[in-house]
Parts: C-alpha cells; structure tokens; sequence
C-alpha cells in the first residue's frame, strides 16, 4: 500500500513539474516563413478619409484588399544574424494577425522605427500598435482595417499608451480626462471606464521609449481580463474587466483572441516576438490590482 501511495506521488509530483515547466517555456512566433500568422490588408488611406467605406472616381464602393492577399510586401521578412526580423512597410492599412488566440499569457518583443512614412500620416507621429484579445471579422472600427480588440499603442512618444477598438471597453487607473485633455494613467488613480462614445483614449503614464534608431522591449502581460501594459520594464498602464459592448448595451466579457501587429501609415521592425502561457498573474503584478 505504501508503495501505491509513494508511486502516485511521483506521478502526480512529475505532472505538476511538467506543467510548471510548461508554463515556463516561451514560444517563439516569429520564424522566416510566418507560418504563424496571417494577414489582412483593407485600404490606402488618403487624407479625406471620414470612416465611410472609400469610393472610386465613379462614386463605386471600392473592396478592401481582403485576407493573404500581399503582393506589395506590406509584411515580409529581413534574415539577419541575430534571426529573423519582421518589417511592416505600412504602406496599406492592415494587420498581421496571430492563426492562434490565446488567453492568460506574457508576451514580449522589441520593436524599431524605420524611416517611411506614407498618407494619411506624412505629416504625422509614426505609428502602429499591438492589438490583443481581437476577435470577429477585420474592418470592424473606424479605419476598417482590424478586428474589435483592445490596444498597447505603439507611436513616437506615446509606448503603451491604451485605445478602444471598435466597441470594446475597459477599467483602466487614471486622471480622469479633462475638455480637450486626455486621461493619463497613474497607478495610484482609481479605475475608470474607457468605451467608444466617452473616453476612448489613454496615454502612458510616462514615456520610457528607448532613443530613435534602437529597439524598444514591450511585454503585455493578460490574465482573466486584467492587463498591463510595460515598456523598457517599466510598467505605464494597468488595466481590467476586458469586454465589449454589444448593440443593446449588454457588456460581454473579453479575455482571450488574436494577436494583431498594426500596419498604419509607416515603417516598423519587430523581433524576438514570444509569448507564454500564464497560470497565475505574477505577484510583483498583481498588487496593482
């Protein structure tokens, strides 16, 4: 009998170790192939842009370029020593979109500016942005390019700052906003509401961007609706109760999706993109809660 006992334990010891281990391993998404992620690509945006569906010169709705349909390389692959490096021209609004969702996980890349920038932004901050627990069909907000989701924004100046796609919504501690000024995260501010209609926006609470030409480390760390979005190891936004809105009010909660790597008017580099599963939040993180 104690034999019995002694052997279960073992066995039972082994699993948990296994799954420890597991939820332990980071698993790299970024190989020379993309094999595996997918695309979307709807629209080059021009200055006029108002939210309606683009137009020809006949006054005919024009189709969005659709699903794996690239032929102008807005996503391709640069084979350097260190590995692979994702280049987004971001020549045609769009996204780079993970075939996998994922719930309760870490993820951590590094990110670089390049040199172009295209309209409706030529005049603008670079941009793009890593849009998580995205689900439903692409085209769903206002630039008709990505999936309801909620954002780590990723601009000149504002890394990690927070935006509400399409009818999703949010608990985010901030300032709360004020006229023409915009919420700003603080970690000692209660949590406030972030929906489409209202507050929409929230910037960082500070900028840890690294110096123009080297690469930025973000992690996004998500666990059971909560979120914290950390730039260069620094912590700028904490949030939770991940939902969307539906049509008659009713809030549904949002946990789990897709990945998306934003194509918005300029040039990006990704590397080292890896995620892993998460049993637990991370106590050094979950006291912001």
């Amino acid at each position: 009998m104690k034999q019995i006992c002694l052997y279960s334990a073992i066995i039972v010891s082994f699993f948990m170790l296994s799954s420890m281990r597991e939820s332990d391993e980071w698993v790299v998404l970024l190989d020379k192939d993309l094999t595996q992620w997918e695309r979307y690509l709807s629209y080059r945006h021009s200055t006029k842009y108002n939210g309606s569906v683009p137009k020809d010169d006949l006054g005919n709705p024009i189709e969005p370029i659709g699903y794996n349909k690239d032929e102008s390389r807005v996503f391709s692959i640069v084979n350097e020593p260190s590995g692979p490096v994702l280049r987004v021209s971001g020549e045609v609004y769009g996204c780079l979109f993970t075939r996998q969702s994922y719930e309760n996980y870490h993820l951590k890349l590094q990110v670089k500016w390049g040199k172009d920038k295209y309209t409706p932004r030529k005049d603008k901050l670079r941009d793009s942005g890593i849009l998580y627990h995205s689900i439903g069909e692409a085209g769903k907000e206002y630039w008709r390019s990505w999936m309801l989701s909620q954002e780590f924004q990723i601009m000149e100046g504002h890394m990690g700052d927070f935006w509400c796609q399409a009818n999703s919504s949010i608990d985010i501690r901030a300032f709360q906003s004020e006229g023409t000024m915009n919420c700003v995260a603080d970690e000692k501010q209660p949590f406030r509401q972030f929906k489409s209609g209202s507050d929409f926006y929230c910037q960082r609470s500070a900028n840890y961007e690294s110096p123009a030409g080297d690469w930025t480390t973000l992690e996004l760390i998500c666990f059971e609706g909560k979120s914290i979005h950390i730039v260069n190891g620094h912590v700028v936004m904490i949030l939770k109760n991940s939902r969307y809105i539906q049509p008659d009010g009713k809030e549904v909660p949002m946990t789990s999706g897709k990945i998306q790597l934003q194509s918005e008017a300029a040039e990006v580099f990704y590397r080292d993109i890896r995620i892993k599963k998460l049993n637990a939040l991370p106590e050094e993180y979950a006291q912001l809660f």
